[in-house]
């Protein structure tokens, strides 16, 4: 479907500024939102906002359908009489423009547990029952996602596959022994989830009523230690003893020389069209409770996906093979009517690729780090995009615009420089101007550019283990000059909301 003219900010919640050592939901989600409103922005993209998993990943988490625990504010907890809040005072020092996971976790479970622990013991009436309404309505994944966790606790965090034979293999008689003696555990995992949707809805809800509306992101595949494959084993390609037989990632291409080697079980297409894609429909369901616009990340994955050999050492030693196609859309469509879609075709795309994201009128992305690599006809290039498409500076794979441009050289510094001509401004403006100003439905920047920081705020680096996922902006850092700039360029290209449009704040 098509959107209307546009633009937003790229931030996911882990990198709002907060006490408690990463960014959750609580008052700097609410003044971002002012932030977004005051200049002008009428979109916030985020990053999957699934419970997290070994590297700290969004894109591989625990359960595609629920909530991360870490984005739980503790302060409202204690204003809801779950804490104390003068226990919170023994908060740790941590570091206010990074996050450092290990203590963080350790830090905010054992809050959240104790949180559990004194809802469980006193809470009202009403708020029992706004929890076991909850527990009830997500029971479908609600109740595999918080055995599993208790089960995961319970086995020091190894996976699945390492538990006894009869928990792996999900034996009716040792479920429900566990379910017996994790029943605290249980309790807590059910606890975090109420809590999350919570408050996250809270902030959907002030974004929405401001016209903001939230821009979601789901992986096309889940991670081989989650409730998803356990829980669902006959959907993925595993042995006997449950283990994958080919995984995903994807060939040679511009992050990497050996491709990316993924390691996501695969998906069985052919059990999953039988099934009329009842699993998809779920998640995509699920995932529109969370947000209004979403991102499908990899889309070339459901025109043809890369499959390699489990237990190859790299991505080379794959080969293509044909994904889902336009069934899977069909079922989607039918089942949850026009979805508000943005298809991530990033990578190495063919013809069926781009049939497949025009017959359902999906918006594609565009990459402006991507733009200068060639001549004139780099698909990247302003000039070149077609309306129906959402541009970006950088993801939040990218490095970030400065950081970019102090390392490009040779050509594509100096295309870049030829394509920009003579500026008054900073590079990382004067790339946001060029996605503001392009023909493009949608334009997006993460803060990061807004700010100008170089490559220490960079979010991810494909590829590369551990120090991903971290970056945190301050509280002081948003300026009164990156909104009134921000709001100067949706008014001068066309992005600002129709009833924003004759209405100039007294600031301006």
């Amino acid at each position: 479907m098509r959107f209307p003219r546009s633009a937003g900010i790229l931030l996911h919640p882990t990198s709002l500024p907060g006490g408690f050592g990463i960014g959750d939901l609580n008052g700097s989600a609410f003044r971002f939102v002012d932030f977004l409103v005051e200049s002008g922005q009428s979109l916030w993209q985020i990053l999957p906002l699934g419970p997290t998993g070994y590297g700290d990943s969004p894109y591989a988490c625990f359960s595609a359908f629920a909530g991360n625990p870490l984005l739980i504010d503790l302060a409202r907890l204690a204003e809801e009489g779950d804490l104390d809040a003068a226990e919170l005072a023994d908060c740790p020092d941590f570091q206010a423009d990074w996050v450092d996971f290990g203590p963080v976790i350790t830090y905010k479970m054992e809050k959240l547990r104790q949180a559990a622990r004194a809802f469980q013991q006193q809470a009202s009436g009403e708020r029992r029952a706004a929890f076991d309404r909850f527990c009830a309505e997500h029971a479908a994944w609600l109740d595999d996602y918080v055995l599993f966790m208790a089960l995961k606790d319970d086995h020091d965090g190894h996976v699945w596959n390492t538990w006894e034979r009869e928990l792996a293999l999900r034996q009716p008689e040792a479920l429900a022994e566990a379910r017996e003696r994790l029943a605290d555990a249980i309790f807590a995992q059910r606890y975090f989830q109420f809590q999350f949707f919570s408050q996250w809805e809270r902030v959907k809800a002030y974004a929405n009523e401001r016209g903001v509306q939230i821009i979601g992101d789901i992986p096309i595949f889940v991670a081989y230690d989650s409730a998803d494959v356990w829980a669902n084993p006959d959907l993925f390609f595993l042995d006997e003893n449950r283990l994958p037989t080919v995984v995903a990632g994807v060939p040679p291409d511009y992050f990497s020389p050996t491709g990316q080697l993924w390691g996501n079980p695969l998906y069985r297409w052919d059990l999953m069209a039988e099934q009329g894609y009842a699993w998809w429909i779920a998640r995509i369901r699920q995932t529109f409770r969370m947000v209004d616009i979403l991102r499908l990340d990899h889309f070339r994955g459901f025109a043809a996906y890369w499959e390699i050999p489990a237990g190859e050492p790299t991505a080379i030693n794959g080969h293509w093979v044909t994904g889902p196609g336009d069934a899977l859309f069909y079922a989607l469509k039918d089942a949850l009517g026009e979805l508000p879609i943005i298809a991530e075709d990033l990578g190495h795309i063919t013809e069926d690729v781009e049939a497949l994201r025009v017959q359902f009128d999906l918006p594609g992305m565009k990459v402006l780090q991507f733009a200068f690599t060639m001549d004139a006809s780099n698909p990247y290039l302003p000039h070149n995009l077609d309306a129906n498409s959402v541009i970006y500076t950088g993801t939040h794979d990218n490095q970030t615009t400065m950081g970019w441009y102090w390392s490009r050289e040779g050509e594509e510094l100096e295309r870049m420089r030829r394509y920009l001509g003579p500026v008054s401004e900073a590079v990382n403006w004067a790339l946001m101007r060029m996605a503001y100003r392009s023909v493009s439905d949608i334009a997006v920047v993460p803060l990061q550019d807004v700010l100008g920081l170089g490559d220490e705020a960079r979010m991810n680096s494909p590829g590369k283990l551990g120090g991903n996922w971290s970056w945190r902006y301050r509280e002081e850092e948003l300026l009164p000059q990156h909104r009134d700039a921000l709001r100067e360029m949706m008014l001068t290209y066309g992005r600002l909301a129709p009833q924003e449009k004759t209405e100039r704040p007294t600031w301006m």
